[in-house]
């Protein structure tokens, strides 16, 4: 997710919020009891909301207003000046944590709950500065633990998108978070684009079904990408949902049943405008068609603009407070039950012969490259699948 930080108004905002909740400071961790139960269809519409910066809502007041239930906390990021221990933004230790902390207990007396958020657009992530997924997952397990979480989500996106080694050691530590911490609920949230996502997020795909990995849901981000609209959103959806059964080896109802929609509310960063209609039209496909989440970014930008154009506290058209918050609302009620994680088995081994740049391959030959299988759609002569149009890609093996 993209996003402005203002450390100022933040600060302001926080100091209102924390004021109100300062006989509610103590951790969740110590006190568990305030973790609502609720349903994973709650946390799988929980919206965005950065709780430190951005000019931060108080969320009972959403709550209130929309009946909303689950946040989504943005977010948890690598110190800034490096290492390998969780922070908010990168500057404030979640182990010293009070502020987010008192947040949290807010949520929950209102009897809502939270997820996390890791990664995000900007900042440095914990994939890429902890030395292995092991790492990694004990760093996010502070997190949890802090919080009794429930619920977290992998915002995987730039530059640590196009890390692999970084995008391994996020998956793993996904992987270990959900066998440590059994009903966890976790979500993959990844950059789209109008096939459904690019390159670099068939590549996580395929990391995630190489290690059996299996989270809740998978998420595409269809804007600032030149989307126009609704329909081009459901069209990217409909794209993804083809490349999960692909790339992960799902059937059709698993895939759409695991997958999920993160939009962006109002102008988007390239000035893409989404309006209510544009997020009816994609609800109306996410009701139909059973999918597992439906969020946005962001519950900060969720009211009208008033005396400031600030993209990152406000969107910038014409709406009441909270309008886009009552589609996830609305969708946690319609959703269907709570579904597990799929069973996620690695693939087998490549049974194609390697690909051979100097042989010469005709349409619907089949080779092995890049642990893939590929099958020729015409002549073709030292042209790299992956890297020419002449090779379809048939998923992993």
């Amino acid at each position: 997710m993209r996003r402005r930080t203002l450390p100022a108004a933040a600060g302001m905002a926080m100091a209102v919020i924390t004021a109100s909740a300062a006989t509610m400071l103590a951790t969740a961790s110590e006190h568990p009891a305030l973790a609502a139960t609720l349903t994973d269809n709650w946390y799988a519409s929980a919206p965005y909301l950065m709780p430190v910066s951005n000019n931060p809502p108080d969320p009972t007041v959403v709550m209130s207003a929309t009946g909303q239930k689950a946040f989504q906390l943005a977010f948890i990021l690598a110190p800034n000046g490096g290492g390998c221990s969780p922070t908010w933004d990168g500057t404030k230790p979640v182990s010293s944590d009070t502020a987010v902390a008192g947040v949290i207990s807010r949520i929950r007396g209102a009897g809502g709950d939270v997820s996390v958020s890791v990664g995000g657009y900007g900042g440095t992530k914990l994939g890429q500065t902890c030395g292995s997924a092991a790492a990694t997952a004990a760093a996010y397990q502070q997190v949890i633990s802090k919080y009794s979480l429930r619920a977290i989500d992998f915002d995987l996106e730039e530059p640590e998108y196009e890390n692999s080694a970084a995008i391994a050691n996020e998956l793993g530590a996904a992987k270990t978070l959900q066998a440590n911490n059994p009903g966890l609920f976790v979500s993959v949230t990844m950059p789209g684009t109008a096939a459904g996502t690019g390159w670099f997020g068939t590549q996580l795909l395929d990391q995630a079904r190489s290690i059996g990995l299996g989270p809740n849901n998978f998420s595409i981000m269809p804007f600032d990408g030149g989307f126009n609209g609704g329909s081009s959103q459901v069209s990217a959806l409909e794209g993804f949902h083809g490349l999960l059964m692909t790339h992960m080896g799902w059937d059709s109802n698993t895939a759409y049943t695991h997958m999920g929609f993160s939009g962006m509310n109002g102008k988007s960063d390239v000035s893409e405008i989404f309006t209510t209609n544009d997020f009816q039209t994609v609800y109306d496909y996410a009701v139909g068609h059973h999918m597992g989440r439906f969020t946005f970014w962001s519950v900060n930008r969720d009211r009208p603009c008033v005396g400031t154009s600030d993209n990152g506290v406000c969107s910038n058209i014409s709406q009441n407070p909270w309008d886009f918050t009552r589609f996830s609302t609305r969708w946690a009620n319609a959703s269907p039950p709570n579904l597990p994680p799929p069973t996620t088995k690695p693939p087998g081994p490549c049974s194609a012969p390697e690909w051979v740049s100097t042989n010469v391959y005709v349409k619907d030959n089949q080779v092995s490259h890049n642990k893939h299988t590929w099958t020729a759609k015409w002549w073709t002569q030292n042209e790299e699948p992956g890297r020419a149009d002449v090779w379809a890609d048939n998923g992993p093996c």
